[in-house]
């Protein structure tokens, strides 16, 4: 399968069927992991958990006892780079056959910080339990997807926009493809923060910001947002054999009241 049939084909997964992960399987996952580089030359450290031998609990994962976890430097746009690297992660698991979902609050945090030494000056924004999905979610899974309504998606012109946001992305755009890889992304509690204005040339990538998601230090939950629709967005390209470096360089377009600038992909 293609990364675009595996962003199609994935869902969060919270309920797992108990077995436990062949050691060659940690393995290879973290190998393609430590391989993983971001548009923005941050590294990532990763390592997988065992949650009985480190005490590490989060309500809503059942069936297994196997985390992912990363951590890096804080830096700017590390928000975006972790959420670039960790969603090549996520999607490399689906490949395997493996369950993921993204976890930023509904875990016992300091317990998971614990578990990656983390020092100062580093973050661990997110972590993902790893195992084979479960026959049937159980109550509370179903119920939170049911609760953010999570097989749902904004309409591809409340997204995507052409030379500014008063003018929605025709659905016949060149582009489309690779953009409907964002419209399908994951986000927290499925907000779907990422706005494109397509200009000749480049796409212009915004955040649309919701309030309570910055923290008093200013670490922004929704940009990880934005870095998993990066990296859709670039593996979207990569299908249909383009070419495309990210750059950060604000086009000074006007933008509509807690819309700001992230970055852009120029295009060839």
């Amino acid at each position: 399968m293609s990364y675009g049939e595996w962003i199609r084909a994935r869902r969060s997964v919270r309920s797992f069927d108990g077995r436990a992960l062949p050691q060659e399987e940690i393995d290879g996952l973290l190998a393609f992991a430590r391989g993983v580089e971001t548009p923005y030359g941050q590294r990532v450290e990763w390592r997988v958990l065992d949650a009985k031998a480190a005490g590490l609990t989060s309500p809503v994962i059942t069936g297994t006892d196997a985390y992912i976890a990363g951590k890096l430097r804080r830096a700017p746009h590390a928000e975006e780079a972790f959420g670039y690297a960790f969603e090549r992660v996520v999607l490399y698991a689906q490949s395997r056959g493996l369950g993921t979902t993204w976890i930023a609050g509904t875990m016992d945090r300091a317990a998971f910080e614990r578990a990656m030494e983390l020092e100062p000056g580093e973050v661990m924004p997110c972590v993902s339990p790893l195992g084979y999905p479960a026959a049937k979610m159980s109550v509370r899974e179903s119920m939170m997807r049911k609760g953010v309504k999570a097989d749902s998606r904004l309409p591809f012109a409340s997204l995507f926009f052409e030379g500014g946001f008063d003018r929605p992305l025709g659905e016949g755009h060149a582009l489309a493809p690779a953009l409907e890889l964002v419209r399908r992304a994951p986000s927290a509690v499925n907000r779907q923060p990422w706005r494109v204005v397509v200009t000749e040339g480049a796409a212009h990538f915004y955040e649309k910001r919701s309030k309570g998601y910055v923290s008093a230090d200013g670490w922004d939950l929704q940009k990880v947002d934005l870095g998993i629709a990066l990296c859709h967005f670039a593996l979207g390209l990569e299908e249909q054999g383009r070419a495309a470096r990210l750059r950060i360089d604000d086009p000074g377009l006007e933008t509509p009241a807690d819309v700001f600038y992230i970055a852009s992909f120029d295009l060839t």
